[in-house]
């Protein structure tokens, strides 16, 4: 442990207004023990942006008495040990993201660089952490009550696929030793099992708190539940597992989702229906508690954690999305109902980054997953709940649409009148179907104020089949956008551009589809210094048809680019200019006979070459 003892760059705060990282921290505020201990793949990062944070903080806040060990090295006990037993729960996550998905590339290659460690060093967490870290806690604490939680828990608590690994796995509550699995964002259910721990309810009694999962031996131990096929039906049938999968998918509603079980070897694993969406008045509790707002001291001499950067002075004004992008993880995370804070709590938290050393006039953002989603898509799904396989916005925004975005621009507007306030950006994405749906004015508005010469967008791809697949709009709406966004600009003044994201080798998406994107991106100009390839993480929809090869919403079979090769070409027509990639371009046109896309005039993606390409 590095010394910590020295005032951090932010202030005259010393690590006494960090929750403790070590028993010093912890005996110097008089504790013999904790209630939580919660042991984190990230680097300990004091701010409303980061999860472990906020489920530390509020756990504070209602009286618990919490310390956090972030990154322990797992290979060895010291780290583990350094608070002792928690007097309630030992609490595990991997981190702000999939443990897997931070340290590996699409093409399964090792990153260089984690954001979320002590100056961007990789490889200070390992893979499975969460299952890593679980198990070693089990090891050398016995029957101490362990809690899961976190994007990677979340989003593998039935059988699913890992991509990495290309293999079917088993719930990650049935390969740890944890007892309960948190799924979703966490604040609920946390506070509800601290309130069942504390009035000393045995950790394998606590059966009914919605948002979590338990496992018992098998479904006699369980009542009132949707039977899913179990984890060695859906490994020998694909299709069993696209159904299978459909049934979760289409059940994760606070309001009408039931509960589901599902046997995984030895255990039968339990899920309850997801924790209701947070009022406003509890989301203002949470981004109004005593944040330090940086990180750790300790990481200091390291430079930091990059991963702060991009959130420092920005503001989370609303979680879910009911956008319903199908290889998005939000729908099974925060799910589709936004859930708001209030404009007042907002105003509060912008008044305290301009007080902020560092603080340049400039708020980075204002938004969530979705920026101009503040209110539900429709007021009948807080009653009913969300519609049963039905999207909101795709193929076709539906009839009963809410696209009222008045809240939004009136937050935006008392947030550049702020004393200190030069410029606010809208950074998270727009999603641009649903602005068509609203008045002229929030376009207007939110290019005069809001866009810093580019504003990010993202259509994904441009094949109609291709974007239903994604749960994306199609074509010609993303067209009639760009032509509004250029009439506005010209209208203004102003010379602004779309940078718009799209992603090769979604499942659908042939070479021919590929192909026609590159010749769209041509045709508008665009040239996109970075692109995406799909990756398959688990529990999506998208994933789902990657592993399955079958839609589970219609059955439908999907064809899906899954050796390096096919999904080399599709890159590499993306960015069709680069000298690098042209024998990949060139091996795509000539595999989907179009070959007149090589040439001089105006509609061809590539010059001949000396060597001219065999017919």
């Amino acid at each position: 442990m590095q010394d910590i003892s020295e005032k951090n760059n932010r202030g005259s705060f010393n690590q006494d207004g960090f929750l403790p990282v070590c028993r010093e921290d912890m005996e110097r505020r008089g504790w013999d023990e904790l209630d939580f201990v919660f042991v984190s793949g990230d680097a300990y990062v004091d701010h409303p942006s980061f999860g472990p944070a906020i489920i530390c903080r509020l756990l504070e806040a209602h009286g618990y008495r919490v310390g956090i060990i972030p990154q322990p090295d797992w290979r060895r006990s010291a780290d583990f040990l350094r608070f002792g037993r928690p007097r309630l729960a030992f609490l595990v996550s991997s981190g702000n993201m999939d443990s897997l998905l931070n340290k590996f590339t699409a093409a399964k290659k090792r990153r260089s660089t984690d954001a979320y460690s002590p100056g961007g060093a990789p490889d200070k967490r390992p893979p499975h952490a969460v299952t890593v870290y679980a198990n070693k806690l089990r090891e050398l604490f016995g029957d101490v009550p362990i809690i899961i939680g976190g994007i990677e828990a979340s989003l593998r608590r039935f059988a699913h696929y890992d991509y990495w690994s290309d293999r079917l796995k088993r719930s990650i509550l049935a390969d740890t030793a944890a007892d309960i699995l948190i799924y979703g964002m966490g604040e609920k259910q946390i506070l509800a099992l601290a309130a069942e721990l504390q009035r000393g309810t045995p950790v394998e009694a606590i059966q009914d708190v919605p948002g979590t999962c338990f496992r018992v031996p098998d479904f006699d131990y369980i009542y009132d539940y949707v039977k899913l096929p179990s984890f060695d039906d859906v490994l020998a049938d694909k299709k069993v597992f696209a159904a299978a999968f459909r049934e979760e998918y289409l059940e994760q509603d606070p309001i009408r989702g039931k509960r589901l079980a599902q046997q995984n070897g030895e255990w039968c694993i339990v899920q309850n229906p997801p924790a209701m969406p947070l009022s406003t008045e509890e989301m203002d509790e949470i981004y109004d508690l005593p944040y330090m707002r940086t990180y750790h001291p300790m990481y200091r001499e390291a430079g930091g954690v990059p991963a702060l950067k991009e959130v420092e002075f920005s503001l989370v004004s609303q979680r879910g999305c009911f956008g319903g992008c199908n290889f998005c993880a939000i729908v099974s995370h925060q799910g589709r109902i936004i859930q708001a804070r209030s404009q007042e709590s907002i105003i509060r938290e912008a008044e305290l980054l301009t007080k902020q050393p560092g603080f340049k006039g400039y708020i980075h953002d204002v938004g969530g997953p979705t920026a101009n989603f503040r209110i539900p898509s429709c007021q009948a799904q807080l009653k009913r709940g969300t519609c049963r396989g039905k999207s909101c916005l795709s193929p076709v925004p539906c009839s009963n649409l809410d696209a009222n975005q008045d809240d939004y621009l009136v937050l935006l507007r008392r947030l550049r009148k702020l004393p200190g306030v030069k410029k606010v950006f809208v950074r998270s994405g727009i999603r641009f179907d649903y602005l068509l749906k609203c008045k002229d004015s929030f376009l207007t508005e939110l290019c005069k104020y809001h866009v810093s010469g580019q504003l990010k967008i993202a259509p994904e791809h441009i094949t109609d089949r291709v974007t239903h697949l994604m749960g994306k709009s199609d074509r010609s709406t993303y067209l009639k956008f760009v032509r509004r966004f250029e009439e506005t600009n010209q209208k203004l003044g102003k010379e602004q551009y779309l940078v718009p994201y799209f992603m090769s080798s979604h499942p659908g998406a042939t070479l021919k589809d590929a192909v026609e994107l590159a010749v769209f991106l041509r045709e508008m100009g665009y040239h996109p210094q970075q692109v995406q390839d799909f990756i398959p993480t688990p529990g999506t929809l998208s994933t789902a048809m990657y592993y399955s090869g079958i839609d589970p919403l219609t059955g439908e079979k999907v064809w899906t680019a899954k050796r390096p090769e096919e999904k080399k070409l599709q890159r590499a027509l993306m960015q069709y200019w680069l000298p690098e990639n042209r024998p990949f371009v060139e091996e795509a046109l000539k595999k989907t006979g179009r070959l007149d896309l090589i040439g001089f005039g105006e509609k061809c993606l590539l010059r001949p070459s000396k060597k001219k390409p065999q017919k």
